[in-house]
């Protein structure tokens, strides 16, 4: 999808650079990609955090596996 948007030449260099992109619209679309993994992984973690999921096991349990 193509879209029209106005970011600051020093937003936009800054961008490129953390990125490793050396066009402006590839380091764009990597920059949303990985914020919105992050905004994600946060969702996620805390559902977790809130005992949103049910798992069948104590932490106990869990920890008695010896998993790393």
């Amino acid at each position: 999808m193509r879209i029209t948007v106005e970011i600051e030449d020093e937003t936009i260099q800054r961008v490129m650079e953390l990125t490793g992109e050396k066009n402006k619209s590839p380091a764009i679309a990597k920059a949303v990609e990985h914020y919105v993994k992050r905004m994600r992984a946060k969702e996620f973690g805390q559902k977790l955090m809130e005992g949103y999921f049910d798992y069948p096991m104590t932490n106990d349990e869990l920890e008695a596996l010896g998993v790393d």
